[in-house]
């Protein structure tokens, strides 16, 4: 099995490709999506591209699907320069000189994607997706040729974080399930903390007697949550000094799952990361229908996702 967007990957993922001139005709022909790069935008706001030597134009109404958050706006056409863009290739041309142009569309290559995800997806669908802004809220995530999905902040771990970047950087490749999909608004939001692991999952990777690196999320009075792991916290004593963000080297005391407690005592603090930890996927494809966090000998109602349910 494999994310259930590889017909569509998002920009930028695509295997690197170079085209010949008759491979820009059969594009053309076949309605296939090809990805090139951005040289520049000129002041009518067309962007032009080199295809292996072969001069290409995508006309502003080309460039962004108008049902995409944002596609009035300047920006949205000239934030394209310098970056992987996917288009179809709409007619190979003479510029008039004899030199073949080709016309390209971003716009129809979304709306490809876009139909089959609107007939295809469903919640719990594992894609594939590329992180394109981050905002205090969430992460904006390109599900499939520049086409962006929002994940809300309490969807990305189950350890609580104060802003995305703690957890992704802008750019990077990334693994999220299907949260829900608006066939009416085509909006599409992701979840991804399920793809990170049980509780149980995350526990066995660590055991009584350790001392580990941690990262602290809050302070409390009665005490600290550290994160051992995006989707594993302990609570260790009180300890003037900590803030939250602070890297800490932790003793583990206990771990319990009967209580989904671990119990921790600092050692001392850290420097700094130099930026977010790799990511650790127990789940990669497929879709799911329900996912348990809570051990199952847990002394409280399960902690779960139903996919299958209604969304809020």
């Amino acid at each position: 099995m494999m994310p259930e967007n590889n017909l569509f990957p998002p920009e930028g993922l695509r295997p690197p490709a170079v085209y010949t001139l008759s491979d820009l005709k059969a594009a053309a022909e076949s309605g296939d999506i090809l990805e090139g790069t951005v040289q520049r935008c000129d002041t009518s706001h067309t962007l032009h591209l080199s295809l292996n030597g072969i001069a290409a134009r995508m006309p502003r109404q080309e460039v962004t699907a108008p049902w995409i958050s944002g596609a009035s706006r300047d920006i949205a056409v000239l934030s394209r320069v310098g970056k992987q863009t996917c288009f179809t290739v709409s007619n190979v041309c003479s510029d008039g000189k004899g030199a073949p142009v080709a016309l390209l569309s971003r716009r129809l290559a979304q709306e490809k994607a876009m139909d089959f995800f609107l007939e295809h997806l469903e919640p719990g669908m594992v894609l594939t997706c590329r992180v394109t802004r981050l905002e205090p809220f969430g992460a904006f995530v390109d599900v499939g040729c520049g086409i962006v999905a929002m994940l809300p902040i309490e969807h990305i771990s189950v350890s609580r974080i104060s802003h995305p970047k703690e957890r992704f950087r802008e750019g990077q490749k990334i693994l999220a399930a299907v949260w829900s999909i608006d066939r009416e608004t085509r909006r599409i939001t992701m979840t991804h903390r399920e793809l990170l692991g049980t509780w149980m999952e995350n526990a066995s990777r660590f055991a009584p007697g350790e001392t580990v690196r941690g990262i602290v999320r809050s302070v409390k009075e009665y005490g600290s949550f550290i994160e051992l792991a995006p989707n594993l916290s302990g609570l260790a004593d009180t300890r003037e000094g900590l803030l939250p963000g602070d890297g800490v080297s932790v003793f583990i005391k206990s771990i319990r799952p009967e209580r989904m407690k671990v119990k921790l005592q600092v050692i001392e603090k850290l420097p700094p990361a130099a930026g977010p930890e790799p990511l650790q996927y127990q789940i990669t494809d497929g879709r799911l229908d329900r996912w348990v966090y809570s051990p199952p000998n847990y002394e409280k109602p399960p902690v779960e996702t139903d996919f299958t349910a209604p969304c809020p």
